[in-house]
């Protein structure tokens, strides 16, 4: 199994990096959003990327709980897989015009962030979690 000179196989620098960059955006969305309009279908923009409180919270427990996994690398290959398959799950329901999760159809680029994030998900909590074999560490 392949590590990075911190000791950290893929899946746990995936599950890290990606747990930051969601709490991080989670929270920043809050100074974007406030707390008005807690469920709100669209709210304001972050970027291109529509945002209400609701929509912060669930960054925040995601990245939350990425980070937590991280700590193991039975856990980062368990949070990936799982949510990699519920953001690709997202992602194709948001093909149909989900309102429900604040998603405007297939042109909406919450739907591609959700396809590119839950497939780098995937692959770090399958085939990427470990490495190439016979990779070597710096």
């Amino acid at each position: 199994m392949a590590t990075s000179a911190a000791g950290r196989t893929p899946a746990q620098t995936f599950a890290l990096v990606i747990g930051v960059v969601y709490l991080l955006v989670g929270v920043v969305g809050f100074f974007v959003t406030g707390f008005d309009g807690f469920a709100a279908e669209h709210g304001e923009k972050l970027l291109i990327f529509h945002v209400n409180p609701l929509h912060n919270i669930v960054h925040i427990l995601l990245g939350v709980v990425w980070i937590g996994a991280a700590s193991s690398h039975d856990a980062a290959k368990g949070v990936n897989t799982l949510f990699g398959a519920v953001l690709l799950l997202v992602f194709v329901l948001g093909l149909f015009d989900a309102k429900f999760l604040a998603i405007d159809g297939p042109g909406d680029p919450d739907n591609y962030l959700h396809l590119v994030t839950g497939a780098a998900s995937l692959y770090f909590g399958t085939a990427g979690a470990t490495g190439t074999a016979g990779a070597r560490t710096a």
